[in-house]
């Protein structure tokens, strides 16, 4: 059960690198919770993955029996999950009044708006490969 875990979270980190190259900021946002899923999903698996089997010590006993749960990163994942979804509303938040603000949600040209601010009419004339130049200087 640990190795599909395993391959499952290999495929979430695949799927949030792939989303999180796109030049749309909705997909980066989607991209890191995918990447925060997939930690879970690798801490959960290395606290064993034992179907049946609570994570507590019979009575009587001073140790747990072998083939148990560890409570521990369970708990630690409770948390994540809890903070992860703190982080999404805030981003999406802010995401949605940038998107107010700027009018776009592609990142290249929120870098473009930020860098040439008000002054993107002095530059209309100027041709697209020339566009990056003028405004680096």
């Amino acid at each position: 059960m640990e190795f599909l875990l395993c391959i499952l979270a290999g495929v979430l980190v695949a799927g949030a690198t792939f989303m999180m190259l796109d030049r749309n900021m909705v997909k980066f946002l989607f991209g890191i919770i995918l990447l925060s899923n997939a930690a879970n999903l690798v801490i959960f698996a290395g606290g064993r993955v034992v179907q049946g089997r609570p994570a507590f010590i019979p009575d009587g006993a001073y140790v747990p029996p072998d083939d148990i749960a560890n409570a521990l990163p369970q708990a630690l994942i409770l948390t994540a999950i809890v903070i992860g979804f703190g982080l999404l509303s805030y981003a999406l938040v802010l995401a949605y009044r940038s998107y107010q603000e700027i009018g776009t949600v592609d990142m290249d040209e929120i870098g473009m708006k930020r860098v040439l601010g008000d002054d993107q009419d002095d530059l209309a004339h100027v041709p697209a490969e020339n566009k990056n130049q003028e405004s680096v200087k």
